[in-house]
């Protein structure tokens, strides 16, 4: 072998070892930031709700007037006869049944919890990408492997609307849509979820791929409890009355900040993987849903089809699913506060 040719190939070995030492060294200080990240623990408000959530004096007083009995003058009294029409009726068994319906519409219409924990909330997949990692949805029933068991009313508004573990570390749990739900919306889908049959199932915990783990130590993905931040006052005690109008549309948009921003403008889904398309803007701007008329609004909801004839794509694709299940008032709403938003463009790349 030629002299030449003997430094060329110490040279080129040279260079591969500064990579190879390059790589582990990013690597460990990847890794490094990324453990004290996770290990971080946050601290939020303490907020005790009931669950089920009772009936409301309303609920009681039309209980008690469809359940007395038609009065007739004529008829002799009955002095055995019980004073109360609701006299001897579990009304803590009617509130949890109505809990547990309007749980069932929140989750199926709106909160998209399935899409996480899966259908029977056993456990789901949230991201499983190679390079981004594998997230999977927790097992949210009393089964093997359930994660709620021991879960109070206090750690249920932690752990939804702040993304804070009991233990007080966080996790990725998309809190930021459901920082605004209301007491008796999150009530209600904790009990729809308490209701399910128990599922034995112990789910994995989070494993980053490369490129995830690179994005988590860049700032780029972060836990919900970091981007919430402290929480300054209390939560809706109850949901706005539901009627056509955009304040109640507003109440609903919540949701939809995750992926389409606080703006609404869109832009790529923060900590989604390659494969999802950036979210639209849907301000009433020209660039997002100017030329749409709630028609148009409403085949997207309720088939999944664009103003163009198109489908929607991933991860938008899922809407018909939940927009089918949403009343007639919940969609007029939700386009009425969209109406509402300010005209504004795409953001700028």
């Amino acid at each position: 072998m030629s002299s030449f040719a003997s430094k060329l190939l110490k040279g080129a070995g040279v260079v591969l070892g500064l990579l190879v030492v390059g790589g582990l060294s990013g690597s460990y200080f990847v890794g490094k930031k990324n453990a004290a990240y996770m290990a971080r623990t946050y601290d939020a408000h303490q907020v005790e709700l009931a669950i089920p959530w009772p009936l409301s004096e309303a609920e009681v007083a039309a209980l008690r007037a469809e359940r007395a009995a038609p009065v007739d003058p004529a008829a002799p009294v009955d002095p055995a006869a019980p004073v109360d029409p609701l006299e001897g009726v579990d009304l803590d068994a009617i509130a949890g049944e109505r809990a547990v319906a309007r749980g069932e519409h929140l989750v199926e219409s709106r909160f998209a919890c399935i899409e996480c924990h899966g259908d029977n909330f056993g456990g789901g997949t949230m991201i499983d990408d190679p390079a981004i990692g594998r997230v999977l949805g927790p097992n949210l029933t009393a089964g093997k492997g359930g994660v709620v068991a021991k879960y109070t009313p206090a750690d249920w508004d932690r752990k939804v609307r702040h993304g804070i573990n009991p233990g007080g570390k966080s996790g990725p749990m998309p809190s930021g849509d459901f920082v605004d739900m209301s007491d008796q919306e999150l009530s209600d889908v904790v009990a729809y979820i308490q209701s399910m049959p128990p599922v034995d199932n112990v789910v994995p915990g989070l494993e980053l791929g490369p490129l995830g783990a690179v994005l988590m130590a860049a700032g780029e993905i972060r836990y919900a409890a970091d981007m919430i931040g402290p929480r300054q006052g209390d939560h809706l005690v109850l949901p706005p009355e539901p009627a056509p109008t955009a304040a109640f549309g507003k109440h609903l948009l919540i949701v939809c900040s995750g992926c389409h921003q606080a703006t609404f403008t869109g832009g790529p889904v923060p900590g989604g993987p390659p494969d999802w398309l950036p979210a639209a803007n849907i301000t009433p701007h020209a660039d997002g849903l100017g030329a749409w008329t709630e028609v148009d609004f409403r085949k997207l909801m309720r088939e999944g089809i664009k103003k163009d004839g198109t489908k929607a794509g991933v991860p938008m694709d899922m809407i018909a699913k939940y927009g089918q299940k949403m009343t007639d008032t919940e969609i007029t709403a939700l386009w009425m506060a969209l109406q509402a938003l300010p005209p504004l463009p795409d953001p700028k790349p």
